[in-house]
C-alpha cells in the first residue's frame, strides 16, 4: 500500500476506508432526516392531529436514550467494523417494519418500526464515531470527520426531496380530498392509496441497507480496537482539575441534550411550523432541505475558520449567540420570513456538536467510550424539545412556543461554554463528532 500524501487525513489504510465511511454517514443523514416530511406525512395518512403527528420523532429519538449503553458493551464486544455490519441489519429491520405499517395504516406498528430504525442507528453511532476518529492520524481527525458531516449533511438536503417527490407529490389535493369526503368510507379510500405509496421506497431502502451490510462484512475495511475511542484528547492540567471532570461532563451532557433539541426543532417541526404561518403543504414538505442546507453551508464554513481563525471554544460561543440572535428574528418576523429564519438555525446549530463533543470528553479520556454513549443518550433531546413544542404551541402560539424553548437552549449552551473558557487551558482537542 503506498503511503499517503502527508497532507492527507487518510491514514495508513488509505482513502478507501474514508470513502466506505463517508458512504454509511449518507445512510445515516439519509434516513435521520426523513423525519422532517414523515411527521407531515403520517399526520395526513392516520389523520392526526398535530400532537399524536410529532410521536415520529419522539418514538425516534427516544431510542437513543435506551440503547446506547447495550450498544457500547455490544460494540467493545463484536469490534468496531462488526458493530457497524450488525447496526445496518438493525435498521432494515426496523425501516421494513416502518413501510409495512404505514401501507396498513397501523400508526402503533410504524412508531414501533421508527423505534427500532433509532436503535440500529444508536449502535451505529456509537461504532463508527471512534472508528472515523481512529481510521488515521489523530492530528488529521478533524478533517476526516469534516468529509463524514459534508456526506451527513448532503444526504439531509436530498432526503426530504426524495420523499416528497415519491410519496407525497399531491399531498395538498389529498388533505382537501380528504376533508371533503362525504363519509369515512371514502376518506379511508382515500387515505389507503396514499400510505401505501410508501411500501416500496421503504421496501427499497432496507434491502439496500442489507445488501450494505453484506458488503461491508466482506469488504477490507479494517479492524481498529475500540479501547483507543477515548484516546487523543490532551489536557495540561495533568490530573489537577479531576473533581471538576464529572461536573462539566453532566453539563456538557446536558448541552447535547437540548443542543439535540434544537437540531430537531429547526430540522423536523419546521414544516409544522411554516403550515401554523398559513404556508401550503406542497411547499412546507421541502423545509428540512433548506435547513439541512444552511447546516451543510455553515459546517463546510467551519472547516475553514476552525482551529485557523477560532478556537473550537470561541466558535462554540459564536454559535450559541447567532442561535440566539435568530431567535429574536424569528420572533419579531412573519410568514416566509420567520420560516427562513428557523431553517438558517441549521446554520447556527451546524458546528455546535463539532465543538461540544471534544470539549466535554477533555477531562474523561480513561472513560471516552462511556462518555461517547452518554453523549448518544443525550441525543434523545430530539424526541422532548419537540413534544413540548406542540403542547405549548395552543397556548403561547406557535411563534412565541418556538422561541421559548430554543432560546434557554442557546443560553445554556452560551453559560457552559463561558464556564469552560474560564477553565480550560488545553490545547485544541482534535477529536470530534458528527451529528444523525
Amino acid at each position: 500500500m503506498s503511503a499517503p500524501h502527508p497532507e492527507s487525513p487518510a491514514g495508513a489504510y488509505g482513502w478507501r476506508p474514508i470513502i466506505i465511511i463517508a458512504c454509511l454517514f449518507f445512510i445515516i443523514g439519509f434516513v435521520t432526516w426523513l423525519n422532517g416530511p414523515l411527521i407531515t406525512f403520517v399526520q395526513v395518512a392516520f389523520n392526526l392531529s398535530t400532537v399524536s403527528a410529532f410521536l415520529v420523532p419522539m418514538c425516534f429519538y427516544l431510542s437513543y436514550l435506551i440503547f446506547p449503553l447495550p450498544a457500547t458493551l455490544l460494540a467493545q464486544r463484536t469490534g468496531l467494523r462488526s458493530g457497524l455490519v450488525v447496526a445496518l441489519v438493525i435498521m432494515a429491520v426496523g425501516i421494513a417494519i416502518f413501510g409495512e405499517c404505514v401501507s396498513m395504516r397501523w400508526y402503533p406498528g410504524a412508531l414501533s418500526g421508527l423505534f427500532v430504525i433509532g436503535a440500529g442507528l444508536s449502535l451505529l453511532q456509537i461504532t463508527i464515531n471512534p472508528y472515523v476518529t481512529l481510521l488515521g492520524p489523530t492530528q488529521k481527525a478533524a478533517q476526516r470527520i469534516a468529509i463524514m458531516g459534508v456526506a451527513n449533511k448532503l444526504a439531509g438536503i436530498v432526503a426530504p426531496i426524495v420523499l416528497a417527490m415519491l410519496v407525497m407529490r399531491n399531498i395538498n389535493d389529498i388533505a382537501s380530498r380528504v376533508k371533503a369526503a362525504p363519509d369515512a368510507t371514502t376518506r379511508d379510500h382515500i387515505l389507503d392509496q396514499f400510505a401505501h405509496a410508501v411500501q416500496v421506497p421503504y421496501l427499497a431502502m432496507a434491502v439496500i441497507l442489507l445488501v450494505t451490510a453484506v458488503g461491508l462484512a466482506r469488504s477490507s475495511l479494517p479492524e481498529i480496537d475500540i479501547s483507543g475511542a477515548g484516546q487523543g484528547t490532551d489536557s495540561d492540567d495533568d490530573g489537577q482539575d479531576t473533581r471538576r471532570g464529572p461536573t462539566y461532563l453532566w453539563l456538557g451532557v446536558l448541552c447535547m441534550f437540548v443542543y439535540v433539541g434544537t437540531e430537531v426543532m429547526a430540522g423536523d417541526a419546521i414544516g409544522a411550523y411554516g403550515a401554523s404561518l398559513g404556508l401550503p403543504l406542497d411547499q412546507t414538505k421541502f423545509l428540512t432541505s433548506l435547513t439541512l442546507a444552511a447546516m451543510m453551508g455553515g459546517y463546510i464554513l467551519g472547516m475553514f475558520l476552525v482551529p485557523r481563525v477560532f478556537s473550537q471554544e470561541r466558535y462554540l460561543g459564536l454559535s450559541a449567540l447567532c442561535g440566539l440572535v435568530l431567535c429574536v428574528l424569528t420572533w419579531l418576523t412573519q410568514g416566509y420570513v420567520s420560516v427562513m429564519c428557523v431553517a438558517l438555525f441549521g446554520f447556527a446549530n451546524s458546528m455546535i456538536l463539532p465543538s461540544l463533543f471534544p470539549i466535554v470528553i477533555r477531562d474523561v479520556e480513561e472513560r471516552g467510550a462511556q462518555a461517547t454513549a452518554l453523549l448518544v443518550m443525550a441525543f434523545s433531546g430530539g424526541a422532548v424539545l419537540p413534544q413540548l413544542f406542540v403542547q405549548f404551541m395552543p397556548v403561547m402560539g406557535v411563534q412565541s412556543a418556538f422561541v421559548a424553548l430554543m432560546a434557554p437552549a442557546y443560553g445554556l449552551i452560551v453559560l457552559y461554554n463561558v464556564l469552560i473558557h474560564r477553565r480550560n487551558r488545553a490545547r485544541p482537542v482534535p477529536v470530534m463528532m458528527v451529528e444523525s
